[in-house]
């Protein structure tokens, strides 16, 4: 976050905008999995008082994204690997049946937007910008939602994610593990909603959903001291 930022924010604003450049921090892997963090040094980093950030530090251990220990210190929470097999589950069977619904109504428009982020994907994994390659997945997926008037279920679904599957999939973006598949099974998933296939473009879906599983045991491989 840009310091100027917060000049002359008043005191919802304040608490709001730390709490959010906190949230991305740690989504983003900038603040690492059971790295410290405490009120003191963020307050003075933010060039803030410690009231917006203390407040912020007690919205995130709500949503299990820090870990306070009374009296010993905080840290940003550890992966739950039982709680991403969660998510990927549910956002496994909701996906699909919205996979199967864009085959029958996904408005051309729609379909003409998911082309062109599969494009831009294809840009930004050859340039090696992965932080947006990952920002266009999101949308891909997101579009996919819309054009099929399921925005509730797509606010649902971002929720759960927010906690533990966007930094494993950020993690994974980060080693370059499955970008060409991403974009591989993003064209198959788009080609079966054009053909009306709703048998190929649920078992895409399904596929492409189960990438998590896979990267999950690499991942902990390599990062052993990010995950529960």
């Amino acid at each position: 976050m840009n310091i100027k930022e917060l000049t002359n924010k008043d005191a919802k604003s304040m608490r709001n905008e730390v709490y959010a450049s906190l949230r991305r921090e740690i989504t983003s892997l900038k603040l690492e999995p059971g790295c410290p963090i405490s009120e003191n040094d963020i307050s003075k980093r933010l060039q803030v008082s410690r009231t917006p950030v203390r407040e912020a530090f007690l919205r995130l251990s709500q949503e299990d994204l820090i870990t306070v220990y009374p009296q010993k210190t905080t840290i940003v929470s550890l992966i739950d690997l039982d709680q991403l097999e969660e998510t990927r589950f549910m956002r496994e069977h909701l996906e699909a049946a919205v996979a199967r619904s864009a085959c029958e109504r996904l408005p051309e428009k729609h379909q003409a937007r998911l082309a062109s982020i599969i494009e831009s994907q294809k840009e930004k994994a050859a340039n090696n910008e992965l932080i947006n390659f990952y920002k266009l997945d999101d949308e891909f997926h997101a579009s996919l939602y819309e054009g099929c008037d399921k925005q509730r279920i797509l606010t649902v679904v971002q929720d759960m994610m927010s906690k533990n599957f966007n930094r494993v999939r950020v993690l994974s973006l980060s080693e370059k593990l499955n970008t060409d598949i991403i974009i591989s099974q993003h064209e198959e998933m788009l080609n079966a909603i054009k053909a009306q296939d709703k048998e190929a473009a649920e078992q895409v879906v399904r596929k492409h959903l189960q990438l998590v599983t896979i990267d999950r045991e690499e991942l902990e491989k390599k990062f052993p001291g990010y995950f529960k």
